[in-house]
């Protein structure tokens, strides 16, 4: 059978749109079944809030149910191991976070490699933290603390919820950028660190704005600083970096599918993120944490990830830290 040259050119020209076709398509189609957002820690902490904001916006947006699902263990590993071994189709997503990029250098051998198995999909958040001391510190400023700290060194606890936390991590990198020698004392979790810092059995701490602010208005704990620019919540309070050039410590959260996930999938779950984080009921939850909206494409999000992991492979190598 001879095809007249109108007739091939037609259907090749149908040949080359197929592609184009199908991706649209499966872009239109998605999601086909409930998704689940896996978070890596326990319920009502930082990463589970951001799950469980983005999750009831991604359900009315998209037509089926986001469904967050815990996954504990070993500092947010099995839930990124879990992510890992899903299938590449969009239906199972992750909360990623400062810890992700932290295990990628403080833990030598995992199943998975975090740069190379993930999909990044959007940012949605930076939390910073604030330097606390107990009051029995007689520093007020942060400049007032190096030199208290370094007129004693090695005798000034730096308290945290476990090593690898952000919370260490902001303390090490402080340690390293200011010259200054505290001994840290790793507590299983953030709770029973503050309250053996408000109790004076440690003296200082990195924490989340909203678990200290009570203790700050009541003089239970001081507040020296944030670890970056002025926050809304905390206007009176400078930044480290404004006394300690170039220190900047921004815990992020944001969400990633597995490697391979179709392009047209992970642009249209960036879409609908970033319009969630206008949204204002999101951005007021959002901003009783001190937090900040993040904005942005899967390329952006990406770069973040791969500049954090550098960071802070820097630092977990000058510390010397171990994994618990």
């Amino acid at each position: 059978m001879t095809l007249h040259r109108r007739q091939f050119m037609h259907l090749a020209a149908s040949a080359a749109a197929l592609p184009i076709v199908s991706r649209v398509a499966r872009a239109q189609t998605y999601p086909s079944r409930p998704v689940r957002i896996i978070v890596g820690f326990a319920a009502g902490g930082a990463t589970d809030v951001v799950a469980r904001l983005i999750a009831p916006w991604l359900s009315d947006r998209l037509g089926q149910q986001f469904v967050v699902e815990n996954r504990i263990g070993a500092g947010g590993i099995v839930a990124t191991e879990a992510l890992v071994k899903s299938p590449a189709d969009g239906h199972s997503l992750l909360v990623a976070g400062i810890s992700d990029t932290v295990n990628a250098t403080l833990f030598e051998k995992l199943n998975f490699n975090f740069l190379r198995d993930i999909a990044p999909v959007a940012n949605i958040v930076r939390i910073p933290l604030v330097m606390v001391v107990n009051p029995s510190v007689p520093a007020k400023t942060v400049p007032e603390f190096i030199a208290y700290a370094k007129a004693n060194p090695g005798k000034i606890s730096m308290a945290s919820g476990g090593s690898g936390t952000g919370p260490h991590l902001a303390g090490e990198l402080f340690k390293m950028m200011a010259g200054v020698n505290m001994v840290h004392v790793p507590y299983r979790g953030g709770a029973p660190a503050l309250t053996d810092l408000i109790g004076g059995q440690v003296q200082m701490m990195f924490i989340a704005p909203d678990l200290a602010i009570e203790y700050m208005r009541t003089g239970k704990l001081r507040a020296l600083a944030t670890t970056t620019a002025r926050q809304q919540g905390l206007p009176d309070l400078p930044s480290v970096g404004d006394f300690v050039q170039g220190y900047e410590m921004n815990p992020w959260f944001g969400i990633v599918a597995p490697k391979n996930t179709p392009a047209e999938i992970v642009d249209k779950l960036n879409s609908e993120i970033n319009a969630s984080l206008g949204d204002p009921k999101i951005k007021a939850r959002l901003a009783e944490f001190g937090g900040t909206a993040l904005v942005g494409s899967p390329a952006d999000f990406g770069k973040l990830i791969a500049d954090e992991t550098e960071k802070w492979g820097k630092v977990i190598r000058f510390a010397g830290i171990k994994a618990n």
